[in-house]
């Protein structure tokens, strides 16, 4: 199989690592600088090119796509993906996990925890969000910050306040977010590849610093993750469209809350914990997807009018709870099962016989209507409005 890597570090340990262990099994891998790239958009024949000679076809393409070439790096990823090349993670969803706010935005319309977020860019709206924190301390962020960077602690709302206005006074878009006390200082990573956790370490800080990234200079550990945890990183993942992710998450006293989800994951710091081969799990993976071609099916599927597709949870002691797939009260209303998640576990188009379990969520497809009975109500606000 012919692999490009989008890389402009072509000397960084995980790109040389997934060149070594694709070559080690038998594909021709090579890296390609991004920036390089041109591209050729015209009717029914989209082209791209390398250093402004046609690209020769490759199977597949792993985008290593820095922060400081997203909006080009993602269009590249476009491009291949209009030709009909797989790409490990699609354009739109790094797009997305590139930008927290819209990361947090996304992942908000889930059940997956998040510590509690604000974005303001009115220098009065400043103070009454930090106030809807909880107050003071507070973490603020640059949006497209990367490894640590952008992100500080204000320990009072009068260092936050004054830390915010001159960001913004520098056109620098950043959130505000409530501080998880008993998580500081260490926080959680977990490498999510086709749907599993595949290695997990548990960061910390050393002395007074409050991040805890590898690259500011703290220590790891490797890490057996608990089931909730497990099922977070997978779900986040899944969520923010992501085949191969590193999830950051903080260890709160409400369980896990997901920080951010990396398109891009280094592998040094997590293989070295760990010692798991998480290239060689990518590389499987790629192996395992690549002869399927890749299809949008939000422009590829047309509905009837009135058909669309819905995610039911099942509660507990619910009509639903202990029913088959096939004599639920869902398969009476003509809503076919397409998938259910259990915990980190997918179960893709599930036979008649599988029953549900409380907690599952059920991707379902059918008329709209027949739903809805089975749907959640919208969330009212603590006022009772919706």
């Amino acid at each position: 199989m012919k692999i490009a890597i989008l890389s402009r570090e072509h000397d960084s340990y995980s790109t040389k690592r997934l060149v070594d262990v694709g070559r080690a099994r038998g594909h021709d891998v090579e890296v390609y600088d991004t920036l390089r790239f041109s591209l050729s958009v015209e009717s029914g024949a989209p082209h791209i090119f390398y250093r402004a000679e046609p690209f020769d076809p490759v199977e597949a393409v792993i985008p290593r796509i820095g922060a400081s070439v997203t909006f080009f790096g993602t269009a590249v990823v476009r491009q291949f993906e209009q030709m009909g090349v797989f790409t490990l993670n699609p354009a739109n969803a790094i797009s997305a996990s590139r930008d927290k706010l819209r990361a947090m935005q996304v992942l908000s319309r889930h059940d997956v925890g998040l510590p509690a977020t604000t974005f303001v860019r009115d220098q009065r709206s400043v103070l009454p969000a930090i106030e809807r924190l909880g107050g003071s301390p507070v973490v603020i962020k640059l949006l497209e910050g990367t490894q640590g960077i952008g992100v500080i602690l204000a320990e009072s709302i009068e260092v936050a306040q004054a830390v915010v206005e001159t960001l913004q006074w520098a056109k620098q878009n950043v959130l505000i977010q409530r501080f998880v006390t008993e998580s500081r200082g260490r926080d959680v990573r977990a490498i999510v590849v086709g749907g599993r956790v595949v290695a997990a370490m548990r960061r910390r800080s050393k002395g007074r610093e409050f991040r805890s990234n590898l690259h500011r200079g703290g220590f790891a550990e490797p890490l057996a993750l608990t089931p909730d945890y497990e099922r977070t990183a997978v779900r986040a993942a899944q969520i923010m469209g992501l085949r191969v992710a590193g999830v950051d998450m903080l260890e709160s006293a409400h369980g896990p809350m997901v920080l951010e989800v990396n398109s891009s994951p280094g592998l040094e710091g997590i293989e070295t914990t760990t010692g798991v081969d998480v290239a060689s799990a990518i590389l499987q993976h790629i192996e395992d997807e690549v002869v399927f071609p890749e299809l949008d099916v939000r422009q590829r599927l047309t509905l009837g009018k009135g058909f669309g597709v819905a995610e039911v949870t099942v509660p507990h002691e619910s009509k639903l709870e202990g029913a088959t797939v096939g004599s639920s009260p869902l398969a009476d209303r003509d809503v076919r099962v397409l998938q259910i998640q259990r915990g980190s576990t997918v179960l893709p188009n599930p036979h008649p016989d599988t029953r549900f379990e409380a907690g599952d969520v059920l991707l379902c497809y059918g008329l709209l209507r027949s739903m809805k009975p089975f749907l959640p109500m919208p969330r009212q606000r603590p006022d009772g409005s919706p």
